[in-house]
């Protein structure tokens, strides 16, 4: 094994490759949308399509 450069102890590989900072950089302007929002729309696509597919058979 290779020996452990000083100041980089206990930092992982993460830390190492800048992802933590893009992570935290991410999150703070990210698109917040509910989760329940989420699952509404989702059931209002599926009845949608079940409601077209009533009207017009293919």
């Amino acid at each position: 094994m290779a020996p452990q450069k000083k100041g980089k102890k206990g930092e992982g590989f993460h830390a190492a490759a800048g992802l933590i900072r893009y992570f935290d950089a991410e999150e703070e302007t990210a698109l917040k949308i509910d989760p329940k929002f989420v699952v509404a729309a989702a059931v209002v696509i599926v009845v949608a399509i079940y409601v077209i597919e009533y009207f017009y058979p293919g």
